[in-house]
């Protein structure tokens, strides 16, 4: 019987795999595509890399801003494509490499559950019977398609970011319908390259969830540099390329795309593998489950977008972690509170904790914030040209860190030292005794926390 069967290979199954395989367990993973899931195929690495061929792309044509002269700068949009192609090849491999160094087992096919009996879960896939002691569970999600009225009828000019990460030639307009941090990656990177973008979206800002503030100060980046916001807008319908929605006074307004973005969310793939063989109690679409990631059934587990909380790549990977770790019999349990969140765009957006609103509407006595302007760190004057961004610290009754938000300079990079402090639960005085590096970006913190 095999120790543990990992239905799907994105960050989730692969990490718990990998975890699972160098504590001597024995792993098959499933994996009916590519390994990395859509994480490193269609998500968070493609997109990444485009990003940052946007990023240099535009560096290029601003470099007098820094005395550097830099002459008939273009960009070659197909050899941007080949190289995030190549990236994500050379990422998949690796971690192919890395289930075969830890003895993983990758069967390549959908994998079905048949139930449960004396042998453990049974498993088919490919006409092979598998048994195990333990199932865990990580077929992710799948964007969301709502029922817009002539979106099905505008065929291929609708996309989901999927196609969008598939497609060979740039489009002159480009509608995106929702505003979060999918759609603002992409908003980024097609308004880098010259396609005409509008972004509608039906909240009262971008980014929904995020310090608000925060996203109005990103909104404004990009208003700047000719992206078309409609916000509190709702789509009525699609009349071929063209995008129709009503705004909060009833008006009615339309722009019109060679491609059509629909990118409003996402929700967990729980049909198709069998999954009602177990009579797995769900939870608002998703599988519910405990701290320890178990689920109401007995040696049944799951991690990932599957759980429809927490759709990061980063929260998949420390989910299979907590999986592999209780049934080692360890009493690991996940947590949530330090979980961080980015938004590549140029400037970056990175955030963990609670903002302000979010410490309030929790009750929190005492709940303040402290924020400083980036200008205040020596090196982000010195890299950035022209540009702000902005610090805030979220801080309780008793001086403990809740939560910090920064926009500007490389604050994907700079977070994790925010997570760690949340994580540690640290005051304010003992963040202002960690000594940061000088001069780096990250001195920010340690200069907000100093405001109060």
């Amino acid at each position: 019987m095999i120790d543990l069967a990992i239905i799907g290979g994105g960050p989730a199954g692969y990490v718990a795999a990998e975890r699972a395989g160098a504590r001597g367990l024995s792993v098959v993973l499933f994996e009916k595509n590519a390994l990395g899931g859509v994480c490193l195929n269609e998500g968070c690495i493609p997109t990444k890399t485009l990003l940052y061929s946007a990023k240099t792309y535009e560096s290029a044509l601003h470099a007098d801003k820094y005395g550097v002269s830099a002459q008939g700068v273009e960009f070659d949009f197909a050899r941007i494509v080949a190289r995030k192609n190549k990236v994500v090849r050379k990422l998949v491999a690796g971690v192919g490499a890395k289930m075969k160094a830890h003895n993983v087992e990758v069967v390549k096919g959908s994998a079905m559950i048949k139930g449960r009996g004396a042998q453990g879960i049974t498993i088919e896939c490919d006409d092979e019977t598998y048994n195990a002691a333990n199932l865990l569970i990580c077929t992710g999600s799948e964007a969301f398609i709502p029922p817009i009225p002539g979106l099905a009828e505008a065929g291929d000019r609708v996309v989901t970011a999927r196609e969008m990460l598939e497609m060979k030639e740039r489009p002159e307009s480009l509608v995106i319908i929702g505003g979060g941090v999918i759609g603002m990656e992409f908003a980024s990177f097609y308004n880098s390259l010259g396609t005409q973008v509008t972004v509608v979206e039906m909240l009262p800002e971008v980014l929904g969830g995020m310090d608000g503030e925060i996203a109005a100060m990103l909104r404004e980046v990009y208003t700047k540099k000719g992206v078309n916001f409609r916000l509190v807008c709702r789509v009525t319908r699609v009349d071929g390329g063209r995008v129709v929605w009503t705004d909060a006074e009833g008006a009615e307004g339309s722009a019109e795309g060679d491609k059509i973005l629909v990118s409003i969310g996402r929700r967990p793939v729980t049909q198709g593998f069998g999954l009602e063989t177990l009579d797995v109690e769900l939870d608002r679409g998703g599988i519910k489950v405990d701290r320890h990631m178990r689920t109401n059934i007995p040696g049944v587990w799951a991690a990932g977008d599957v759980t429809g909380f927490s759709m990061l790549a980063h929260t998949a990977s420390r989910e299979g972690e907590v999986v592999v770790a209780n049934i080692a019999g360890e009493r690991e349990t996940m947590r949530y509170d330090a979980v961080p969140g980015v938004v590549y765009t140029s400037p970056e957006v990175a955030a963990v904790g609670l903002t302000l609103e979010t410490a309030r509407a929790k009750g929190i006595a005492g709940a303040r914030e402290l924020k400083l302007p980036m200008a205040y760190s020596g090196r982000f004057v010195a890299e950035n040209e022209g540009a702000n961004g902005v610090c805030k610290v979220v801080v309780g009754e008793r001086d403990d860190v809740l939560g910090v938000h920064l926009l500007g300079g490389p604050a994907g990079e700079m977070i994790w030292g925010a997570c760690l402090a949340i994580e540690g639960e640290m005051t304010v005085r003992q963040l202002r005794e960690v000594i940061f590096p000088h001069p780096t970006v990250s001195e920010i913190i340690k200069e907000t926390v100093y405001e109060l």
